[in-house]
């Protein structure tokens, strides 16, 4: 085992390097980049654009009219025609344009080599810091999300196996069925119409994840306080995991209970619950843990942006979002960075789990 995570350790650096390739060459035809932002900026605020720190230098007080040389000519740059070409070359200088994508893309992955992400066009902070500031909001969506998920799904995909075809396996499939066609979105406003002060009860918060006086409470106190704010995101981003691990888990347990295995623990006189648990168990959630990863990676970066739109969370999902609309290129590829390798990483602690539920699986000998 020890070698094959460390093979898998190693294929992480080939893997982030072509996600980084393909994604750096895109941005290079994507128009309206971060120069052409702040010309837009200077063109609709008199020809001041403040707050701008790129290539690690401070430019906030940059203004065209510093530069002379008249208006310039044709530019390759969307809304730079009036303005002197000595500033457009400074505002390239600014943000490192005025070297080759080559030279640039190498020493991104230099400085990402020492996790130096750089810092962001337009906030003035690095992205290491902005990345730390924003991950509470989206740990919280995924975590807690995926946790419920599990601890719900499967003790019920175990009863709806057990219980195939009753009362009971039709109503709860219909409730899942109808749980899985609805849109997390649409569910997250039905839920703030319903109990944040909409329509009906004002019972949850409408936005954050604590409130004003959060330092004033008791330890006991901020714990209730945070979770009463995260009840309505976390149910939000729940809803169609919950579904469709409930029914693979049922699935997954059906396939097993028919096998012969089963039959014979039950002619040996074992009761149900340790067939189940002591035989079944191991051999049926191996395809609920392949799906770990994706249920994981899917809440914690998948739907995000639009949970924490509705209820007003600053968290990553917004910020990556933000940054694209900006251009924000350090932004943009530090985060890829960051969620390429956390999602690399799920993806080795999941077959890591699979020989935690059975150490009969030897991936070296697959691969062998």
């Amino acid at each position: 085992m020890g070698a094959y995570i460390l093979r898998r350790l190693l294929l992480i650096i080939p893997t982030l390097l072509g996600i980084m390739i393909i994604n750096f060459t895109l941005v290079q035809f994507v128009p309206g980049g971060p120069v052409e932002q702040v010309i837009a900026q200077i063109q609709g605020q008199g020809d001041v654009f403040e707050g701008f720190a790129g290539g690690g230098q401070d430019a906030g007080n940059l203004q065209a009219d510093d530069f002379t040389g008249g208006a310039g000519g044709s530019s390759k740059y969307a809304g730079a025609q009036g303005l002197p070409p000595e500033f457009i070359a400074q505002l390239e200088k600014e943000f490192g344009f005025d070297k080759p994508p080559l030279e640039r893309f190498i020493t991104m992955l230099g400085n990402y080599m020492t996790l130096d992400f750089g810092e962001s066009y337009f906030r003035k902070i690095s992205v290491t810091d902005l990345v730390l500031e924003k991950m509470p909001v989206s740990i919280t969506l995924g975590l807690w999300s995926t946790l419920i998920a599990y601890l719900v799904s499967i003790p019920l995909g175990i009863q709806k196996a057990v219980r195939d075809g009753s009362p009971f396996d039709t109503w709860t499939s219909g409730a899942i069925i109808v749980a899985y066609a609805i849109p997390g979105f649409l569910f997250a406003i039905l839920l703030l119409v319903l109990f944040a002060g909409g329509s009906y009860w004002k019972i949850f918060p409408l936005r954050g994840l604590t409130s004003d006086n959060f330092d004033d409470l008791t330890a006991i106190g901020k714990i209730l306080d945070y979770l009463w704010h995260i009840a309505l995101p976390v149910a939000a981003s729940t809803i169609a995991a919950f579904a469709t691990l409930t029914l693979l888990t049922k699935n997954s347990f059906l396939d097993e209970i028919k096998k012969h295995y089963v039959i014979t623990a039950r002619a040996k006189g074992l009761s149900e619950s340790r067939v189940l648990y002591g035989h079944v168990f191991r051999n049926a959630m191996l395809i609920v843990i392949a799906g770990f990863p994706a249920v994981f990676i899917g809440v914690f970066f998948g739907g995000s942006l639009i949970i924490e739109t509705i209820f007003s969370l600053d968290g990553l999902g917004r910020l990556g979002f933000e940054a694209a609309v900006a251009r924000d290129y350090p932004v943009i590829f530090g985060t890829l960075f960051i969620f390429g390798l956390i999602g690399l990483v799920v993806g080795i602690l999941s077959d890591m789990m699979y020989v935690l539920v059975d150490p009969r699986i030897d991936f070296e000998k697959r691969e062998g």
